[in-house]
């Protein structure tokens, strides 16, 4: 038995195995025959002198104390990626812009931070418009938004939907609704927190009108001015679920759920191979599907 630890493409096939829970499995993930799979492992476990895999009717698990293995071959694997990215990391440069609307500042903002600390050499620039920045004129190289583009210039990747509610304060609720409840009946008696005219196609504006809201005490086109007079108990406004839970603000029912909201990621189809470009578009599009899944 020699002495020298498992070298990587040992510890592969075994990870493999741990991941696939079968040699089958293992044998596709790495592009060989199972019965190569088999024979790696037995070679190894001659050299280890000790069994390292349990086969069984429900598949193929690790002995325990061979888990310290699986933990060498995650850490190798990680090394090896790092290593490989390496020269991409240094190469990732120039200036990226991206546009979206004010209620997606705050974690456009978190994720392009870890996407500058993972790539130095980038300069980011991040608008915050009311209006929709033209990316077939190349006004952003990136753009979030909730309304779907008309360019065939402009790639455009469906996000996922975000859940939207109706909130008000409770001092709003004090003074002009004592439940949590709106019937649709008595939409029109209060007050109500929209965005600008300009923005009247949206599904919410339009919910709002169909529930029978008449009465807009305040319009605009910030998304953080519409929070902060709900907030101020000025009238009742339609927010992100998510968002809105983590305010001092009540959830009012309704007789009808205002629609959710469609997100879309974009960009222009001359930039979607430029390397700075992909590395950010990537990373703003893990961070949306994990905030709306």
């Amino acid at each position: 038995m020699h002495a020298d630890p498992p070298i990587w493409d040992d510890l592969r096939v075994l990870l493999a195995v741990h991941r696939g829970k079968s040699f089958l499995a293992a044998g596709k993930a790495l592009g060989i025959a199972t019965s190569t799979v088999a024979r790696r492992l037995q070679a190894l476990e001659r050299a280890l002198g000790r069994p390292l895999v349990q086969r069984g009717s429900t598949g193929a698990t690790i002995e325990a104390d061979a888990l310290s293995l699986i933990a060498l071959g995650e850490h190798m694997e990680l090394e090896l990626e790092a290593s490989r990215r390496a020269p991409d990391i240094k190469r990732i440069s120039g200036t990226v812009r991206v546009s979206a609307s004010e209620g997606f500042m705050r974690p456009l903002t978190r994720v392009l931070a870890r996407v500058q600390y993972k790539h130095p050499a980038l300069a980011l620039e991040i608008s915050s418009e009311s209006r929709l920045a033209d990316l077939a004129r190349r006004e952003a190289d990136i753009g979030v938004r909730i309304a779907r583009t008309t360019s065939a210039a402009v790639i455009e990747k469906f996000m996922g939907q975000a859940r939207v509610a109706v909130f008000a304060a409770r001092s709003y609720m004090e003074r002009r609704l004592p439940g949590a409840r709106l019937p649709r009946d008595l939409a029109g008696q209060h007050d109500w927190i929209a965005f600008d005219r300009t923005l009247d196609g949206l599904p919410t504006q339009q919910w709002m009108r169909a529930y029978g809201a008449t009465r807009f005490v305040l319009r605009s086109t910030s998304p953080t001015a519409l929070e902060e007079a709900v907030v101020a108990g000025m009238g009742l406004g339609i927010l992100g679920e998510a968002h809105g839970a983590t305010l001092d603000l009540v959830r009012i029912e309704t007789e009808a759920m205002p629609p959710p909201v469609d997100v879309f990621l974009a960009f222009h189809r001359e930039v979607k191979n430029v390397p700075r470009i992909r590395v950010v578009v990537r990373e703003i599009e893990a961070e949306i599907r994990r905030a709306l899944a």
